[in-house]
């Protein structure tokens, strides 16, 4: 090994008490999207004891903060994810709230936390150019829309995903390059898994709009929700074989809201999705046709549907040099052969986001047991899922940092963004966006369908 990877490493190891301390507290403090202000807190004492100034948003959870080498150069942000999922049948989950760390973000903070640790002591930044923002997001699970929508209906917050938020008020606007370390369900063998890319995503929450009547006594005069709500699902499930092999294409919907008594005609159904895709115009042409279909579908019963879209996650695609770098990195820390590969999940992240305007690194660490999202998800060696990421993140910032930086900056130059600048990304993002009822009846007795964005 390398000296300078053997002083940072041993940087890492001075704080692994702090480490282990932290993976636990988080996990055992769960909190929901936009909701982490626990977390937040936490993270903000232990990065001003380390010696860090912080910048917290207005009137949301995260924060970032800076650290600057002296020397002029690329600034490259680690990120850590500060919310859990909810699983109410996890033995561990908060029994108000349901939110547990079923997926390990827990572990990305923690690791947040360790190479914030590590950079701080006296040294650790000899050899490097440039500067390293920390960044504790919130809200990367697509979860608790309704509380999202609220929030953006009082201005709070412009959209559902924490990045894109940050992104949206410029936490990103001097950054060059980013990574991440998301934790993994144990192998065997491996201790990290490197993902190429993964789908992105739009949220979408729709409502069928019938009209109530007494089920039993007179059902003809009204008008079944819920009923257009099958319809409407049988029209997308016909839909399924005209995706395209290679885009990946997945919707998902489920009943948040079917009916509240058995006796009554249900004039309100609420449901939820998903329309994913692996291309900005993979998932925003699946999403018109999935929309026609459920317009139709109420049309066809005599009710109408709310459609409301927001944007979720752009596709994740990791970069081809930064993954080279991580896989030499990894076999000169840890052995030969300790990678496996994925060449394309169909999971979204908000991670795909940042990386359609600048170079990204997503890759995962083993360290945890039982089912991603899953009642039996535990982090039961937190050496492979907070340690081990910290000690890659920073050799990986040496590699890229030192001699001038040279190495950053020209990744950073050959990357081919899908996006040329922020204002584009978002006049992308914008264009996802529909809230609408999308049937209209004509007095003459046409029907128009509006279930796109005019």
């Amino acid at each position: 090994m390398r000296a300078e990877f053997e002083k940072l490493v041993a940087c890492v190891e001075k704080h692994r008490e702090l480490i282990l301390k932290t993976e636990r507290h988080i996990w055992k403090t769960p909190e929901l999207g936009y909701k982490e202000w626990k977390t937040t807190e936490y993270l903000i004492g232990e990065f001003e004891k380390l010696g860090y100034t912080v910048i917290r948003p207005d009137n949301i959870t995260g924060f970032i903060a800076d650290l600057d080498t002296g020397r002029e150069g690329p600034r490259f942000a680690i990120l850590g994810e500060l919310d859990s999922l909810m699983c109410e049948t996890h033995p561990e989950a908060d029994p108000e709230t349901k939110a547990v760390h079923a997926c390990g973000h827990h572990c990305q903070t923690t690791v947040l936390l360790a190479c914030a640790a590590a950079l701080s002591e006296p040294g650790a930044l000899d050899g490097m150019w440039g500067s390293i923002r920390f960044v504790a997001v919130p809200a990367e699970e697509t979860i608790d829309m309704e509380f999202r929508a609220d929030l953006i209906r009082k201005g709070i917050i412009h959209y559902n995903a924490g990045k894109v938020e940050y992104l949206y008020r410029g936490y990103f606007d001097d950054v060059d390059m980013a990574a991440m370390v998301h934790a993994h369900t144990d192998t065997e063998d491996y201790l990290f898994n490197i993902i190429r890319g993964s789908d992105g995503c739009i949220n979408k929450h729709f409502e069928f709009e019938g009209k109530a009547a007494h089920a039993g006594v007179e059902p003809w005069n009204g008008v079944n929700a819920l009923y257009a709500a099958n319809v409407g699902m049988t029209a997308v499930n016909a839909l399924r074989e005209t995706f395209r092999d290679g885009e990946y294409n997945r919707f998902h919907p489920i009943v948040t809201q079917g009916g509240v008594a058995a006796n009554a005609i249900p004039d309100t159904v609420k449901m939820d999705s998903y329309v994913r895709g692996a291309s900005y115009e993979s998932m925003v042409g699946l999403n018109q046709r999935v929309n026609r279909a459920l317009s139709a579908s109420a049309a066809a019963l005599g009710a109408n549907v709310r459609i409301d879209d927001r944007p979720g996650n752009m596709p994740l695609h990791c970069d081809a040099q930064l993954i080279r770098h991580f896989e030499e990195i990894t076999e000169e820390l840890f052995g030969e052969n300790k990678i496996f590969y994925t060449e394309w999940s169909c999971g979204s992240t908000d991670m795909g986001d940042i990386s359609s305007l600048m170079p990204c690194l997503h890759p995962e660490a083993t360290g945890a047991t039982g089912n991603l999202h899953g009642s039996d998800y535990h982090v039961v060696d937190p050496e492979r899922a907070c340690i081990n990421p910290a000690k890659a993140l920073v050799c990986l910032l040496y590699v890229l940092l030192s001699d001038e930086a040279k190495e950053a900056k020209r990744i950073i130059a050959e990357y081919k963004p899908v996006f040329e600048t922020k204002e584009a990304y978002f006049e992308a993002v914008n264009q996802i966006e529909l809230s609408a009822n999308t049937v209209e009846y004509l007095p003459n007795g046409d029907v128009r369908l509006h279930f796109q964005k005019e």
